[in-house]
């Protein structure tokens, strides 16, 4: 019987756009005490998206800026709730989605360290027995307490991604923010992906990069202005994707 890391069913999400740009919450609620008409739009970012992903797999998601790649890491991540539809997860997520998430940038590399350790749910003692490997991973000695808003963005991709890898996730999302690593980083996280996999944890990768689909994942699916276009192996969506990529 199949074990599901993840599965969407019928998941669609909208947004409220104003047609009158409002800057924040207090020039809306002005425009609204003076009576201006403000015209809410709505604007479907995921369309009816059916599909499951098995445990242990390695699955990337699809797609050209735009298509609702993103708004789904966020659904399955638990940070969106769907407008319709339903999403189940099994297991601990480690998401690496946005770059800087979680970070406070006036915090050091050091109190960053602790600050996502507390929110992941880890004691200090945990943390400081961990500490070192964070580090020594992120290759970031000789920045450990400099704050992080002095971080170059592929600084940051370092340290978010040793602290998501601190201990074995069920579940890994990683989106297109490891491409701001250089060549030697980016090769240490596909090992450490690999490693991951090979203990059972679930890859969901996305990726602009054909090559990193074809080399990170076994399955895939395509997704095109909110629409489930393709699913299947890597290596069938991939030419589906080339073969209409200008749709």
């Amino acid at each position: 019987m199949k074990e599901y890391a993840v599965r969407i069913k019928n998941v669609s999400m909208e947004f409220n756009l104003a047609s009158e740009k409002a800057e924040g919450l207090k020039e809306y609620i002005i425009n609204i005490i003076r009576g201006r008409n403000i015209k809410i739009e709505t604007f479907r970012a995921l369309n009816n998206i059916s599909f499951d992903i098995e445990k242990g797999d390695s699955f990337a998601i699809m797609g050209s800026n735009g298509s609702g790649k993103s708004t789904l890491l966020k659904l399955i991540s638990g940070i969106f709730h769907p407008s319709s539809g339903h999403i189940q997860t099994n297991g601990l997520i480690a998401p690496m989605i946005e770059l800087g998430a979680g970070f406070d940038l006036n915090l050091t590399a050091r109190e960053n360290i602790y600050l996502n350790g507390a929110v992941l749910g880890h004691d200090r003692f945990f943390m400081d027995k961990y500490f070192e490997n964070i580090i020594e991973f992120s290759e970031l000695w000789d920045f450990v307490d400099v704050p992080v808003k002095n971080f170059s963005s592929g600084m940051q991709a370092r340290l978010g991604f040793a602290i998501a890898t601190l201990i074995k996730p069920d579940i890994l999302i990683v989106d297109e923010i490891l491409s701001v690593g250089d060549a030697h980083f980016q090769e240490k996280c596909k090992n450490k992906m690999n490693e991951l996999k090979s203990g059972g944890t679930t890859l969901i990768l996305v990726s602009h990069s054909t090559k990193d689909v074809e080399d990170n994942c076994k399955n895939a699916v395509w997704i095109n202005k909110g629409n489930l276009m393709k699913i299947g192996t890597a290596e069938e969506v991939i030419k589906e994707y080339i073969k209409n990529k200008d749709l």
